[in-house]
């Protein structure tokens, strides 16, 4: 009865331990997806009034052609 007891804990002591360093290399793995996804993604060439002020960023009217959004997500891209 005993060596059954022990059995059980060892078994369970196993499978936690899995569960555990897998839900670590998956974690792990969609980290690096995801930094590979936000690496390899394209930046608009110009972005909307709304979208430069919503990332947190100020239209400047005083350049030459366009306007261009200085500050926050969209820093040095043109407005349209």
């Amino acid at each position: 009865m005993r060596i059954r007891r022990i059995l059980a804990a060892v078994f369970a002591t196993a499978a936690l331990a899995g569960l555990g360093l897998t839900g670590a290399a998956t974690a792990t793995t969609a980290a690096a997806a995801t930094a590979a996804a936000t690496a390899g993604s394209v930046t608009p060439a110009s972005v909307t009034p709304g979208e430069c002020t919503d990332g947190g960023g100020t239209i400047d009217r005083s350049t030459p052609v366009l306007p261009t959004c200085r500050g926050g997500m969209h820093d040095g891209q043109t407005v349209d």
